[in-house]
This record gives structure tokens, sequence and C-alpha cells, in this order.
């Protein structure tokens, strides 16, 4: 993965880019503490002393320079049913129900007068 963002970074340099405050291991690792541990970004930040919206920027350059790249991405859903591997999955019902309650009757309830105060 360094690898690959060097060389993404060394473009990025070529075309006129600024040099960054934090080393590509850095970016790496921000990138992958938010994908795995999913605080937020201010947070992130302040562990790399970097503003929030920078800690933003470089999760996002770094993501999208390794999908671009490739290498780490999964296979689709067809080449899954290709390889003939069983699977199994479970559903869970998760519709509504009524709430069994008491039954209302007029010896349980207390009655609301109406029409004012005697």
């Amino acid at each position: 993965m360094v690898e690959i963002l060097s060389v993404s970074e060394a473009e990025k340099r070529r075309t006129g880019g600024h040099k960054s405050k934090l080393p590509i291991e850095d970016k790496l690792l921000l990138s992958l503490e938010h994908l795995r541990e999913y605080r937020t970004y201010f947070h992130i930040a302040q562990g790399f002393g970097i503003h929030e919206t920078s800690a933003l920027r470089i999760s996002r350059w770094v993501e999208d320079v390794l999908i671009k790249d490739g290498t780490f991405s999964l296979p689709g859903r067809k080449a899954m049913l290709k390889n003939g591997a069983e699977f199994e999955a479970v559903l869970v019902d998760a519709t509504e129900s009524p709430i069994e309650r008491p039954p209302k009757n007029s010896a349980g309830t207390i009655q609301a007068r109406k029409g004012g105060m005697l």
C-alpha cells in the first residue's frame, strides 16, 4: 500500500502539488484508523496534529488511490458464484408485532371528571 501511495504522491508533486505535513505511512495509518475504528475525523486529526478537514481529505485521497490501483479490490459477485462455494444465510424476521396489553375495563381505570370542579 505504501508503494502505491508513494508513486501517486510523486505524480501529484510533479504536477504542482505541495508537500504534505504527514509522511505516506502516517497518511495510510490515518485512513486505516478511520476505516477500522470509525472514529470521527476530529479525533483522528487530534492524534496526528492536523485539522479535521485535512484528515478527511487525506483519508479520501488514500481510499481513492488504492481503489483506482485495483490491487486491493474484492472479487465481484459473479466471480464468487463461479467459484462454486456454498453460502449459508440466516434470515431474521424483524417485522412489527402488536404488544400484548391487558384489556381496558372500567374498574381498573380512573374516570376523569367532565365539566369542571364540583
